[in-house]
C-alpha cells in the first residue's frame, strides 16, 4: 500500500493504493463534528444508494486509538468528500471546503508533475522490452511443459497400448494364435514374461506405469524389435514342429 501525504493548511491528503483520500476523523475534526456523527452520515448515504460504496467514494477502514483499541473509520475520495460535506453550512464550513478542494488540487498536480512524458523512442523501447519479456516467459512455460511431459509417468491408456503391443509381439513370436506353441499356456507365458522383462529392464522399472512419457516411443520400439532368446526360440520351434509331425502321420 502506498501512503504519501501532502499537507496544505492543516489539510492532510493521503495517497492510498493510488487513491487520494482524507479520513473521516480528519473531516470530523476540521468541521468540528463528532466522528460518530460523520460515520452515521456516511452510512446513511450508503443506505440510500449502495453504489456509493461499490464506486469507491467511501472506503471502509479502521484505526487504532491511544488505548490500542480498533475503531471504524472511512476514507473519503474527492467525490466522497464533496458528497458528504455538501450539506455542511456556515462560513467556517465554507472555508474548510475551499481548503480541502485546494489541497486535493495541489496533491493531484504534484502527482501529475511526477509523471514523465515518454518520447517515441522510449515508448518503442518499452514495447520491445515488454515483448521480449513475454517471449521469454512463453519459452519458460513451454520448457516447463516439455519437462513435465517428458518426466510424467505413462497414462493408463498408454500402459494398455504397451500391453497390447506385447501381446501382439508374443503371438507373432509363437507363430500365430493357431500355433501349438501359442496354445501351450506355459510356453506362451514364458514368451510374454520375457518380452515384459526386457522392456522393464531397459528402463530399470518394475511396472509399465513407472516408464516416463518421454520414453513411450522408445518403449514401443523395444517391443517391436524384440528378439526371442535362442533357447526359448528353439523350444517354440520344437513344440510347433512336433505337433506338425504328429498331424502329418
Amino acid at each position: 500500500m502506498e501512503n504519501l501525504r501532502h499537507k496544505h493548511k492543516d489539510v492532510v491528503i493521503k495517497r492510498i493504493d493510488g487513491e487520494l483520500v482524507v479520513t473521516s476523523r480528519q473531516v470530523a475534526e476540521d468541521f468540528e463534528k463528532e466522528h460518530k456523527n460523520i460515520i452515521r452520515d456516511i452510512e446513511n448515504l450508503i443506505k440510500e444508494d449502495g453504489s456509493i460504496l461499490s464506486n469507491g467514494l467511501f472506503i471502509e477502514s479502521d484505526y487504532i486509538n491511544s488505548n490500542n483499541r480498533k475503531f471504524k473509520e472511512y476514507l473519503l475520495t474527492r467525490d466522497g468528500f464533496s458528497l458528504l460535506v455538501m450539506g455542511f453550512t456556515g462560513s467556517k464550513a465554507l472555508q474548510w471546503k475551499l481548503k480541502y478542494i485546494e489541497a486535493f488540487n495541489k496533491m493531484e498536480q504534484a502527482i501529475k508533475g511526477q509523471v514523465k512524458q515518454l518520447s517515441t523512442e522510449e515508448m518503442l523501447e518499452l514495447q520491445f522490452r515488454y515483448a521480449k519479456e513475454v517471449k521469454e516467459e512463453v519459452k519458460e512455460l513451454r520448457d516447463d511443459f516439455t519437462e513435465y511431459k517428458e518426466t510424467t509417468p505413462l497414462f493408463t491408456v498408454e500402459c494398455k497400448e504397451l500391453q497390447a503391443l506385447v501381446r501382439r509381439k508374443g503371438v507373432e513370436v509363437l507363430g500365430g494364435k493357431g500355433s501349438q506353441a501359442y496354445i501351450d499356456n506355459s510356453l506362451r507365458g514364458k514368451v510374454y514374461a520375457d518380452i515384459q522383462h526386457q522392456l522393464k529392464r531397459e528402463f530399470q522399472v518394475t511396472k509399465y506405469e513407472a516408464i516416463k512419457r518421454g520414453q513411450f516411443v522408445t518403449a514401443k520400439e523395444i517391443v517391436a524389435n524384440y528378439r526371442v532368446p535362442t533357447g526359448l526360440k528353439e523350444e517354440i520351434i520344437k513344440v510347433n514342429n512336433q505337433i506338425d509331425f504328429k498331424n502329418a502321420i
